[in-house]
């Protein structure tokens, strides 16, 4: 691996890990420290590598976002006076295991972002796969300059003004938003209720944007990982106005989405793609001890 290749013998050291150490599967979204080698300090060829391995699962367009991500702590740090001590440096990558070996994985790991692969007899699993963003738009005036999450939220709204009051009753599941993704930083997820309104139920126009809306984060994934969308339903929580805090989760035959924007006045969004049964190649892992 590039990346490991790029290292000294106390960053690699720092950086790689047992594929059985507990912590890989222990993700969080939160900033602090966490396993790995952090990119502060790391010569160039080892952050550009640490980048290359991060573009080689996300698409163009999410490797964007995710740089964006990094980029905004910056400008949290400016608006808290540097209390915190927020660097767009402060994120860690981890390998755990051995590439040469039939199993192994790694993860890039920081405040509002969070990217987990992992490797089984040559096949890939991606998840989970987090992006946040605070604030979720830096304006000029009313104009937006930097929004890292617009169509996690507009696709989503155009939804909801395309249901029918009946379908809208259904997939309205609750009045208030909770304050956070309800499957936080879980190692394993299941189907969460109630699962609001289907696909099947819905019109051309609305089940067109839910397929496209749950489109936007199967397709930050490389084309190769990207998970079905099949059997999808769509469920919201929290008042519809724009700038208060709402929920919207999707599920389907092989995914969980979640999308929550509440905390610091509904400027501050968290968006997670979780694969059940698949996060953290667990099917893989499977298969691979069933076969031996």
């Amino acid at each position: 691996m590039d990346f490991l290749n790029a290292l000294t013998d106390a960053q690699r050291q720092a950086a790689q890990h047992p594929f059985a150490d507990p912590r890989r599967l222990q993700w969080t979204y939160l900033p602090g420290a966490r396993p790995g080698v952090p990119l502060l300090g790391l010569p160039a060829a080892a952050r550009k590598a640490a980048h290359r391995l991060l573009a080689s699962v996300l698409t163009r367009h999410a490797f964007a976002q995710a740089v964006t991500v990094m980029a905004m702590e910056e400008v949290i740090d400016l608006d808290e006076g540097g209390r915190r001590g927020r660097h767009s440096d402060d994120y860690y990558l981890a390998v755990f295991g051995d590439p040469a070996s039939p199993a192994w994985a790694w993860r890039f790991e920081g405040h509002h972002l969070s990217v987990t692969t992992t490797y089984v007899d040559g096949r890939r699993v991606v998840g989970p796969v987090f992006i946040g963003a605070r604030p979720v738009s830096v304006l000029y005036g009313t104009a937006p300059v930097i929004r890292p999450l617009p169509l996690e939220e507009d696709l989503a709204r155009a939804l909801l003004a395309a249901l029918t009051p009946a379908q809208r009753s259904i997939a309205v599941v609750d009045a208030t938003a909770p304050d956070d993704i309800l499957t936080g930083d879980a190692t394993e997820v299941t189907e969460l209720s109630p699962p609001g309104v289907r696909a099947a139920d819905l019109g051309h126009t609305a089940r067109d944007l839910l397929t496209r809306l749950a489109s936007v984060y199967a397709d930050r994934l490389d084309p190769a990982v990207r998970p079905a969308l099949s059997d999808l339903s769509f469920a919201w929580a929290g008042p519809t106005a724009r700038g208060l805090g709402h929920y919207y989760r999707i599920q389907g035959a092989d995914l969980v989405i979640e999308y929550d924007n509440t905390q610091d006045g509904a400027t501050h969004a968290h968006s997670v793609l979780r694969r059940p049964g698949a996060d953290f190649g667990a099917t893989l892992l499977a298969e691979h001890l069933s076969r031996s």
